[in-house]
């Protein structure tokens, strides 16, 4: 039998990942890449390094909890970097990682995507819940 090596191995394993399997790790992170937050960090993130400041000044809405915790999973899931940098006061930048630089594609894409089509979506929206609203109005038998 041929001795296989590490990288075929791990070929072999990600054939094996199926996300429509409800423990498949792939589902879980496509969970994490789905949530707003991470969209917007990982964008913000897109032309290089930012304190966390400015990541809270552009992504307007988010709390300082939700960031706080968005960056600490981005940063285990190797998709950013946090480099302290001692100094009065410390400074603090995060930096996508080449992972989370692969992902960049895809979630400007989408990003690009929910700015161009959200009159659409809008319109879709109060049609379907006119339509909702018409359909319990009618009295039933």
């Amino acid at each position: 039998m041929a001795t296989r090596t590490a990288d075929q191995r791990r070929s072999d394993g990600r054939i094996a990942y199926d996300a429509y399997l409800a423990a498949c790790p792939a589902r879980q992170l496509l969970d994490r890449i789905s949530d707003k937050w991470v969209s917007l960090v990982l964008n913000a993130l897109a032309d290089g390094p930012l304190r966390y400041r400015d990541l809270n000044r552009i992504i307007a809405g988010v709390s300082q909890k939700m960031l706080t915790q968005t960056l600490r999973t981005l940063q285990r899931d190797g998709l950013l970097t946090r480099t302290v940098t001692p100094s009065v006061p410390v400074r603090v930048d995060y930096e996508l990682t080449p992972l989370g630089r692969s992902l960049l594609p895809v979630m400007a894409a989408i990003k690009a995507w929910a700015e161009c089509h959200i009159e659409e979506v809008q319109t879709a929206r109060t049609e379907y819940d006119r339509g909702m609203a018409a359909q319990s109005s009618v009295p039933g038998p």
